[in-house]
């Protein structure tokens, strides 16, 4: 766990905390460099007055805490319409807590000579009510008119908002399931059927030997992709229970089956074609991007995008993100994107374009017609027939279009000398981020659109959530002093009048335990109410980086493979280009009663 150096705030809310806490606001000028509590001295003061209170005494909200909210709100310097970025004159302000970059590993951009970038869920944020909708009910159709399942599938509907990343599917058990970081299983599900506690450890708690929870026998839902397809497993889980003989295939056989479907809509563009036709309608529009583009090569680093798309649909979705914005021009395809980049690599098929002895042949790609030419490591070899080479129609040259090949070509066509001199923002754990940390060692960002509300929902719990860790402690303090209790009487109990004592100090402990217990049982239930009142974490998985008390499995694989991570991609663009990305200090257990003295 990581407490950021530097707080103001009692170490008791760092507890709390996330690695960037939503009690500081970030500055990105020394000259605003300062605290919330800098800023407002009466919250100063009313932590100090906590700290001498008693023990027993639970934290209390602050009429401060709701105003200090609305100024981080009012002076936000993020507008979609309007983009402030850091170059600007206008930038230099503060983040709004939504929109911070959060560092797990030290990173000094000063550092970096290229900044790469995913297409699909990293510039493009797709729109998961229509685009998981259209992957969706192309899946279903497959299922029925390709692999022959019932045709009553076809008048299935499908909830956008069930599944989140970072659950693993049990293919074999039909079952899905949310693990904390140390893999024990936390929530679990049956099709849309919550698993009983000692369901669970039948199932998952009583085996000699721990399950990896990998594949082959288990799925991961790590990318926004899966989500339509997790979705239309639980279905069909909950339909073969309930409809007996009408899909003879068993779960694990019903999976393969799904992401069989999931491929044919790949492999015949039926996902694509659709979004090419109308973009506006499938992908959000970010006007942050040009202007973080912009910036980033003005500071004088190469820029790069290696995507798993084909370049006729690359071309299609990067002219509406970096294209004109008035209705005549935006149906217009042109090449002026490619402007703000160095080296655009399609067909990558990552993860493998990692792997430098992989011997994918890079061909060049020329825009106007999409045919391939052969390279030499980049570089167009020469034609037997020279009327066969069609000419480059490309306004600015400097930036070459690639498919396939591997990184070693893409370190070569930028002149990286070290792979720590990369940073590669992706969306995907596997396919992104993962393989370019462990692989090749490139410095990594990744994107987690869900993010920014999940931390902002953080902030306005932070009370509640002080009252509970305090009514743990609570209840720890008063359970070690009946075992103590009872183990006096047990071993020391020699004269008749100190046990009379001892049992009734015993019963009142047992009372005061019995109503902890309740207390903390109902600050749980008011945290619960709270969430559902404001539109809260999910309903049946709950908090994305969260397992109960502990990090999820999630939270643990971008701790340990992202050096840094934030809600979108242009977020980039309100820091520094030079900023020296710091993490914040480490602390284990033993270190909190110590330091919170």
């Amino acid at each position: 766990m990581r407490i950021a150096r530097g707080r103001s705030f009692s170490f008791c809310v760092s507890l709390f905390s996330t690695p960037s806490s939503p009690g500081i606001l970030h500055f990105r000028s020394p000259r605003f460099s300062s605290s919330i509590s800098d800023r407002f001295p009466s919250r100063r003061k009313v932590f100090r007055s906590r700290e001498e209170s008693s023990d027993n005494q639970l934290y209390k909200s602050n009429t401060m805490d709701s105003k200090i909210m609305q100024f981080e709100r009012n002076n936000s310097n993020v507008d979609d319409k309007h983009p402030c970025v850091w170059s600007s004159p206008e930038g230099g302000q503060m983040i709004d807590i939504g929109k911070q970059i959060f560092c797990n590993r030290s990173l000094n951009m000063r550092n970096i000579v290229a900044v790469g970038f995913d297409m699909d869920y990293t510039l493009a944020q797709y729109k998961p009510e229509t685009f998981e909708s259209l992957a969706y009910e192309g899946t279903v159709k497959k299922l029925v008119h390709d692999l022959g399942y019932p045709a009553e599938l076809l008048g299935w509907s499908f909830d956008w908002t069930y599944m989140v990343r970072g659950l693993v599917l049990d293919k074999k058990r039909g079952n899905i399931l949310k693990m904390d970081r140390h893999k024990y299983v936390k929530v679990a599900y049956h099709g849309f059927r919550e698993l009983s506690k000692e369901e669970k450890v039948a199932t998952y708690g009583s085996t000699l030997i721990r399950d990896a929870f990998d594949e082959p026998e288990y799925a991961l839902i790590d990318t926004l992709f899966s989500l339509a397809e997790a979705y239309l497993f639980a279905q069909l889980v909950d339909y073969k229970d309930n409809n007996l003989g009408k899909i003879p295939s068993d779960y694990s056989r019903m999976y393969k089956d799904v992401r069989a479907a999931v491929d044919l809509c790949h492999r015949d563009g039926t996902l694509k074609k659709m979004v090419a036709k109308d973009p506006q309608r499938y992908i959000n529009e970010d006007s942050s991007i040009v202007p973080m583009l912009k910036m980033l090569r003005d500071s004088g680093r190469a820029t790069f995008l290696v995507t798993n798309s084909l370049w006729d649909y690359t071309n299609i979705v990067m002219n509406f993100l970096c294209g004109p914005r008035s209705a005549e021009d935006c149906s217009v395809l042109n090449f002026d994107w490619l402007q703000y980049f160095d080296v655009v690599i399609t067909g990558s098929a990552k993860p493998g374009f990692f792997h430098d002895e992989n011997r994918a042949s890079l061909f060049e790609v020329d825009p106007e017609s999409g045919m391939l030419l052969n390279t030499d490591n980049g570089t167009p070899m020469p034609q037997v027939d020279s009327s066969l080479r069609l000419p480059l129609k490309i306004l600015d040259k400097s930036c070459q279009v690639f498919q396939g090949g591997n990184v070693g070509h893409l370190h070569k066509l930028l002149s990286i000398e070290s792979s720590s001199q990369v940073l590669y923002v992706g969306d995907h754990i596997y396919g992104d981020i993962l393989r370019s940390k462990k692989v090749l060692g490139w410095r990594t960002m990744l994107v987690v659109p869900e993010l920014e509300k999940e931390v902002e929902l953080l902030w306005t719990l932070r009370e509640t959530r002080k009252e509970l860790q305090l009514l743990r402690y609570k209840r720890d303090h008063i359970e070690d002093q009946i075992h103590h209790l009872k183990w006096s009487l047990r071993f020391d109990g020699k004269n008749s009048v100190n046990n009379e004592e001892l049992l009734s100090e015993l019963d009142k402990l047992e009372c005061e335990q019995e109503g902890a217990r309740l207390s903390h049982q109902e600050a749980q239930r008011e945290c619960h109410q709270k969430l559902i009142d404001i539109s809260q974490f999910h309903k049946v998985w709950g908090q994305l980086m969260k397992t109960g008390y502990q990090n999820s499995r999630f939270a643990h694989q971008v701790e340990r493979f992202a050096c840094l991570y934030t809600g979108q991609v242009s977020n980039l663009s309100l820091y520094s280009p030079d900023k020296y990305y710091r993490p914040s200090e480490d602390f284990m257990p033993h270190e909190f009663d110590i330091l919170s003295l």
